[in-house]
This record gives C-alpha cells, sequence and structure tokens, in this order.
C-alpha cells in the first residue's frame, strides 16, 4: 500500500488520539479510588458487625442495671415498711423478727449497691468502647463517602473526554484515505497501529531493527508504507529514523 508521508504521519495522530481514548476508557470503567472503595467497604462490614456486637454488650448491661436499680428500690421499699412496722411493734417477737429482716434487708440492698456500682462501672466501659467504634465507622464512611464522590467526578470528566476524543479522532481520521485508515485500525488491534521510526527504533515496541530490515526499509519509496518486522506497526519515517 502506498499513502503519502503526510497522510502516514496523520496516523501519527490518530494514534495519539487512540492512546487517550484507551486511557480515557480505563479512568471511566476503572477508576483510581475503585481498590481503596472496596477495601473500605470490607472494613465498614467489619467495623459495623463489632459495632453491632458491642452494642448488644452495652444493652445487655443496661438491663443488668435496670433489673439492680428496680431490686435495689424494692428491698428499700421493704426497709421502709418494716421499719414502720418495727416502730409501731409491741409484741417484742415481732420486734425482733422485724429487726432481723432489717438486718438482712440492709446486707442485701449493701450487696446490690455493690452490684450496681460494678455494673455501672461495666456500663461504662462498654458505652466508651461503643462510642470508639462509632467513631472508626464514622471516620471509614468518611472516607468512602469522599472517594466515591470524587470517582463519579472522575468517571464523568473521564466519560466527557473519551466522547471528546472519539470527535477529534473521527474529524483527524477523515483527513486521511479510507484503504489507508482500515489498514491502521486493523494493525492497531495488535499493535499500536503506527509508530515512528527513531534511530532505528521501533517507537511502538521499543525494539531496534535489524540493518538488514533497516535497508529494506531505507530502499522502500517515502509513500510506501513499511511495517515494523516486530510489533506490526505502520512505521512512520523521518529525518530522524536513521535511514540516511
Amino acid at each position: 500500500m502506498n499513502a503519502s508521508p503526510e497522510n502516514q504521519r496523520t496516523l501519527l495522530d490518530i494514534a495519539d488520539i487512540d492512546r487517550r481514548i484507551a486511557q480515557a476508557e480505563r479512568a471511566r470503567t476503572q477508576p483510581t479510588q475503585g481498590p481503596r472503595i472496596t477495601e473500605l467497604v470490607a472494613i465498614r462490614q467489619d467495623q459495623l458487625r463489632e459495632l453491632t456486637a458491642l452494642t448488644g454488650t452495652r444493652d445487655d448491661v443496661r438491663t443488668e442495671l435496670t433489673r439492680l436499680e428496680s431490686d435495689v428500690a424494692l428491698v428499700e421499699q421493704r426497709r421502709v415498711r418494716d421499719a414502720e412496722r418495727l416502730a409501731a411493734a409491741t409484741n417484742p417477737k415481732e420486734a425482733q423478727a422485724l429487726e432481723h429482716e432489717l438486718a438482712s434487708l440492709a446486707r442485701r440492698q449493701s450487696d446490690l449497691e455493690d452490684a450496681e456500682l460494678d455494673v455501672m462501672g461495666r456500663l461504662e466501659e462498654a458505652e466508651a468502647a461503643v462510642a470508639a467504634q462509632q467513631a472508626l465507622l464514622d471516620t471509614t464512611t468518611t472516607e468512602g463517602s469522599a472517594l466515591t464522590a470524587q470517582a463519579k467526578a472522575d468517571v464523568a470528566a473521564a466519560t466527557e473526554l473519551g466522547a471528546q476524543l472519539v470527535r477529534d479522532r473521527a474529524a483527524v481520521a477523515a483527513t486521511v484515505p479510507a484503504a489507508l485508515l482500515a489498514d491502521y485500525d486493523r494493525r492497531a488491534r495488535n499493535s499500536a497501529g503506527a509508530a515512528l521510526l527513531t534511530r532505528g527504533t521501533c517507537e511502538g515496541c521499543r525494539m531496534v531493527l535489524p540493518s538488514t530490515d533497516l535497508n529494506d526499509i531505507r530502499r522502500a519509496p517515502d509513500d510506501a508504507v513499511v511495517s515494523c518486522p516486530e510489533c506490526g506497526s505502520i512505521l512512520v519515517r523521518t529525518e530522524q529514523s536513521g535511514l540516511s
């Protein structure tokens, strides 16, 4: 195939646009924030499970404290009642029985209040653990929300850029012969499609061409479409190709 040197150089512009289109597509479908967002989702799930467990423990302690407070209140009510009965008692045996019961109730109330203090301490620790875990969860959620918002913005920008590049490509591609463009598109499926030949090196695959291949390219007319023997890209020749 033959094509003017100008048209062959235009293929380099198309190849550059295709490279940028591919970059934009990767940015659209694989935002850089994606791996961290995925990681944060897993972290948040673990943190939420831990928060649920800690909240359950705190609620159990609260229930236990409520029960103890109720028991203390009941014992106090009985002590008040028995004290009133003792004050009004005239029977020595009844009075002695009430005194024994009051002593027993006092011990019971003391034990309950000690247990109540212990549970209050445990509740304070449980509430602190819940607050600390909630703070961790909030931090993870905040980072995840920020990254998700940035990812959405980046995807939108990449989508817009990709659409603009497709339009740019169509405009540039319209300036080269259809046969040459079709040949480039075919090659671009497996290589850069078109690449500069610079000082005997194909810029598409970065391979230094053997002297025999360079001699064949050197003898080819300027309008001949020559190929890289390594990657198959169309080699675009310039003064820097190292052929003179």
